[in-house]
């Protein structure tokens, strides 16, 4: 079992995909972004997400793989999420199977005309 980071939205394996079949690597980080399903997602947030991924693994550059230098990886990027979210750049999937607003509730914009 490859060493791991897992929260609601973001896992992080160091681990390569060959057969759909996780093998452990020390060379190579895989992130599977909301294998839920639970948000909707746009290419452009994707890209924001694998960015700050990209950063956050360069930040580590030289540090020892290890379980928990995965688990701050995967904090901050949940972190960032949650802020793509927060900005509206993200939408909880109201088809999902259990609904569950772990990130806050959804904003609601109010269609009622003021006055």
């Amino acid at each position: 079992m490859p060493i791991k980071s897992t929260t609601r939205h973001i896992q992080i394996y160091a681990a390569t995909v060959e057969n759909n079949e996780l093998i452990d690597s020390e060379n190579t980080l895989t992130l599977d972004i909301d294998p839920e399903n639970e948000l909707n997602w746009t290419d452009g947030a994707i890209k924001k997400v694998n960015s700050k991924f990209d950063a956050l693994v360069e930040n580590y550059k030289g540090a020892d793989l290890t379980e928990y230098n995965l688990r701050r990886i995967g904090s901050d990027l949940e972190h960032f999420v949650r802020s793509l979210l927060q900005n509206g750049e993200l939408t909880y999937n109201l088809n999902h199977r259990a609904l569950n607003y772990s990130m806050g509730l959804p904003q609601i914009i109010s269609t009622e005309s003021e006055g």
